[in-house]
């Protein structure tokens, strides 16, 4: 079997050399190994492409897109932001997702088995992954509880969270009569929440509830590995699109909902001098993709060998991408009707109190409207013209009326989900029905993306501990129950302030660490043009040179930058958390006490220590071998480098053949391409050779 020409080569017809016939062989010797690994029954595969992209775009699309990017989007600059997301995603997201991609694909293992594969001595990366993923999975399927808790609210009218309760008749609870329905019903009807995390409280037996439902959910979904949640990815993937489109039609013809969109997209370009927005953005792009997790290489593990999953990054991002953009129209529309009928109250009432004062005649200022009927036909604009000149003689019960006000106040998270949209939806003609319909998208991005995470857990354990492989039902029980009792800790009254910490902490610092070592990993110590004569054969054409710098350069810089910056930021200012004070009905910022700085720095050293321990292991183990084997290890470790899973990759200059005499072999380095065993063995022609020197012939 002749390989077809490369897109690239300079010559795709001619007679071969020696070397390149060679070369052939292996490649043909690939193939059929190749074969037998895709046919092989003992792993899972998609069933479609169709299920691995949905699966993909529904991990890395979640709730960050919804709650946390339009706010950023607010904060940072609005279409400034923009611009700046869409260059950092370009020349550091997407590399890093194919880097990722391509090396599940390639190896067919789950990150553990990817990272001991390439560099042996880096095992901890993939070991990393699984804390993390354990870590994000326990508070993520949290707040799936609390949608869950939403959404058999929605199903009352009016809504619970519309009006504030009556202790009698025209006498209500302080609480939220000095904050409002909304926040009164999340901090209180649906938290109970404790004024400070210090403080002690009995479990929530609702959310407790709640929260196992969502295990069960998660573990009926996932019991039979990707068959299951494959099919359950066809729905949880695919309706919250459906669901933000109706948003999106009913959003723009909400009054208020053009002001808002244009205040969220208005250009300020000044933002990019600063660094904090050019952190937030590499952050943003770094989470949204769900770089490090692990989830994205066990997916692409259940691939073909010869699936383009460079397209496949490349089609992702852009899906996540528009999707935020989505979520951001959507999301503003929404808080720009809010914010306008803000502003309409607040004239209804100034114009009410004008007309009382011009009543009893202590205003003898003109005022056009005084004998209208329906203060509500008084428009924001005419009345801010009219406070903008006689405001000032008015005294201080008027006052001016500004939506710009109510849109500066942004919230991200669990406050926009479920302080502010339900506030705006609480509005809506048949609100009920937008209400359950918007929880049930929430469920459903939640869904998708635990389903990626628990995939980033169970798979690199299969692939690594065949014990566990033979049992994946009893591992994914035993998950999900060990996962349920831990998350015990989250629905106490102080939980909240807990998934706070385990999610601003937990993940981010470890993630970013594991992401700068696998950068590191196949750009330098395994080498890019290494891996991309690996993915060429894989793909059968060489991707554009330009990702070899972007991983050994751009990438990595970026990303140790990242690292940097996120540690200076924790040094030099103190972690702080969102507090409820029931007595003043208003969210304070508190610091940490000293106890929970401690667990938040268990937690990041819990989740990192596996890349050094992984290290200082196979030094160990290494040196033992060495020791006790009368040098046999490293010449084992020499044999694992020389001889491949299954083809080896023709070096296309003089400069690769130079690097690889230098490393003691004149001959081409192997590729990551497995086998489908834990076994390494020759290839075919190496056979032959060391057959004939043992028989001296």
């Amino acid at each position: 079997m002749e390989k077809p020409p490369l897109p690239n080569d300079e010559q795709g017809t001619g007679m071969m050399t020696e070397s390149q016939s060679e070369v052939q062989l292996l490649d043909t010797a690939a193939d059929e190994s190749q074969s037998a690994v895709d046919l092989d029954p003992s792993r899972p595969a998609w069933d479609s492409k169709l299920q691995y992209v949905l699966a993909q775009v529904g991990f890395s699309v979640g709730l960050g897109n919804v709650w946390r990017f339009p706010y950023l989007c607010h904060q940072n600059g609005g279409g400034a932001f923009l611009l700046l997301y869409v260059l950092l995603l370009v020349v550091i997201g997407v590399p890093l997702f194919f880097l990722e991609l391509a090396a599940g694909q390639g190896i067919r293992q789950g990150s553990i088995g990817v990272w001991k594969h390439m560099t042996p001595r880096l095992v901890g990366i993939g070991y990393s992954s699984c804390v993390v993923c354990f870590f994000v999975a326990l508070y993520y399927n949290v707040i799936i509880a609390w949608s869950l808790f939403y959404l058999g609210n929605s199903f009352q009218y009016p809504l619970p969270w519309e009006h504030c309760p009556e202790l009698s008749p025209n006498r209500t609870v302080k609480e939220c009569t000095s904050s409002s329905p909304t926040s009164y019903f999340w901090f209180r009807k649906a938290l109970d929440i404790t004024d400070s995390i210090e403080e002690t409280g009995e479990f929530n037996p609702i959310m407790t509830g709640c929260l196992l439902a969502a295990w069960v959910i998660v573990c009926l979904a996932m019991i039979k590995g990707i068959k299951s949640s494959a099919r359950v990815m066809y729905f949880s993937s695919v309706f919250p699109y459906a669901v933000l489109l109706c948003f999106l039609i009913r959003g723009l013809l909400l009054d208020g909902a053009s002001e808002g969109i244009t205040y969220m997209f208005y250009p300020k370009l000044e933002i990019w001098g600063e660094v904090q927005v050019w952190r937030q953005a590499a952050t943003q792009v770094f989470f949204a993709l769900g770089l490090g997790f692990g989830s994205v290489i066990a997916y692409s593990s259940y691939n073909p060998r010869h699936n383009n999953c460079h397209r496949d990054a490349i089609m992702v991002s852009l899906i996540n991408f528009l999707t935020s953009v989505l979520a951001s129209l959507v999301v503003f529309a929404v808080l720009g009707f809010r914010a306008k009928s803000i502003a309409m109250d607040c004239v209804v009432r100034n114009v009410d109190l004008l007309t009382e004062m011009s009543a009893t005649g202590s205003s003898h200022h003109h005022w056009p409207w005084f004998d209208m009927s329906d203060p509500r036909s008084v428009s924001l604009a005419d009345y801010r013209e009219w406070f903008k000149h006689y405001g000032s003689q008015m005294g201080g019960n008027i006052t001016d009326c500004i939506l710009e006000d109510e849109m500066n106040k942004g919230v991200e998270g669990t406050g926009l989900a479920f302080i502010a949209f339900t506030e705006a939806m609480a509005l809506f003609p048949a609100s009920p029905f937008w209400s359950a319909l918007f929880f049930l998208m929430l469920l459903n991005l939640g869904l998708s993306t635990m389903f990626g995470t628990m995939q980033g857990i169970l798979t690199p354990l299969m692939d690594s501990f065949k014990a566990l492989g033979r049992h994946k039902t009893i591992l994914t029980v035993c998950s999900c129950i060990l996962g349920f009792l831990i998350g015990l800790l989250f629905t106490q009254r102080t939980g909240n302030y807990f998934v706070t910490m385990f999610d601003d902490y937990s993940a981010t610092l470890p993630l970013i660490i594991v992401v700068v070592f696998e950068t590191l990993c196949v750009s330098w110590m395994y080498g890019a043009d290494r891996f991309l004569d690996d993915i060429e054969v894989m793909l059968q054409w060489r991707p554009p040179v330009l990702y070899k710098y972007l991983w050994k350069y751009v990438c990595l810089l970026a990303m140790v930058g990242l690292l940097a910056a996120s540690l200076l930021r924790m040094l030099f200012k103190r972690p702080t958390y969102t507090a409820w004070n029931h007595n003043t009905a208003e969210e304070t910022v508190l610091e940490y006490p000293g106890w929970a700085l401690a667990v938040l720095t268990l937690l990041i050293l819990f989740a990192s220590l596996p890349i050094p321990a992984g290290y200082i292991h196979y030094l160990l183990k290494t040196r033992l071998s060495r020791g006790g084997e009368g040098g046999r290890g490293q010449e084992a470790e020499r044999e694992r480098e020389r001889y491949a899973k299954c083809n080896s990759a023709e070096p296309d200059s003089a400069h690769e053949l130079a690097r690889l005499d230098e490393e003691g072999d004149g001959r081409p380095r192997a590729s990551f391409l497995p086998l489908g065993t834990d076994e390494y063995r020759l290839l075919p022609q190496q056979e032959e050779a060391e057959d004939e020197e043992d028989t001296g012939v």
